[in-house]
């Protein structure tokens, strides 16, 4: 919820961060968590503070998970399960959002994911190739997301997503990630991506990299977090990067559209 004074989840829950020397930034966050004890113990103690982590709402102990990382420096985000092309043989769980439900559904199957912790600044998709192309699917999830002060954060791996063009409608803070680091996940591919995330960081001043919760991902991030300061890059809290559209333009946009039908509906 947002507070009486207008304060939003996305501004609480999120990690402070400044960089007033204007450093390029890279930002990473692991998700998956929560399932796996061990690794998720690894996560929060050996990954920098800066690297958020990503927890998996069915998660046993989730709120538990969600206070230990926060209390080791971590911003913490929520996985929203949503559909893939090949549902139900990929199971994404009794509470996915579906193109096939109606809005009233999706919306009663949110707000169980967001109920199961606090402490979270924002959500980010759990697969969802197909969802992630459905206006009319996502539209009303993400007014609920804007409704309550939180951020969303598309993974990068769903290649047609209409995610930003329905953030900016709802005025919700949104960015997309540039790389998923271990799609092949070996350390020379992970290495591979790592650096792809320098370059885009040197060419756009900052550039996010999304992963999940193996073994070898930590190793390698853990690794290569401690070169960053040599190379003149910041890490970065992934909450520093989502920004929503300015109310004007996205009113703008629906109005621009709603004159569009009307000429549509005079033919």
């Amino acid at each position: 919820m947002i507070a009486d004074d207008g304060r939003r989840s996305f501004d609480v829950y999120r990690r402070p961060f400044s960089n007033p020397a204007g450093r390029p930034t890279i930002s990473i966050i692991i998700g998956g968590l929560g399932l796996n004890s061990r690794v998720t113990q690894a996560a929060i103690d050996e990954l920098p503070p800066e690297v958020t982590l990503s927890f998996v709402p069915y998660s046993r102990g989730l709120q538990t998970w969600v206070d230990r990382a926060r209390a080791a420096g971590h911003e913490v985000m929520i996985e929203l399960p949503m559909e893939p092309y090949d549902y139900p043989n990929n199971d994404t769980g009794p509470y996915t959002l579906l193109t096939t439900a109606n809005a009233t559904e999706n919306r009663r199957r949110t707000e169980w994911l967001l109920s199961r912790a606090t402490g979270y600044f924002g959500v980010t998709n759990y697969q969802g190739a197909k969802f992630a192309t459905d206006n009319r699917s996502i539209s009303p999830v993400f007014q609920m997301l804007s409704e309550r002060g939180l951020a969303f954060i598309h993974d990068g791996a769903a290649p047609r997503s209409v995610f930003q063009t329905v953030a900016d409608a709802n005025h919700l803070p949104f960015t997309e990630a540039a790389r998923v680091v271990d799609a092949d996940p070996t350390g020379a591919a992970i290495d591979e991506q790592l650096l792809h995330l320098e370059a885009i960081s040197l060419q756009r001043g900052s550039a996010l990299g999304t992963g999940f919760a193996f073994p070898i991902t930590i190793d390698q991030i853990r690794d290569w977090a401690e070169t960053l300061p040599s190379k003149g890059y910041l890490l970065a809290p992934a909450s520093s990067l989502p920004r929503a559209a300015p109310a004007y333009i996205a009113e703008t946009e629906t109005g621009a559209e709603a004159n569009h039908d009307d000429t549509q509906a005079h033919h």
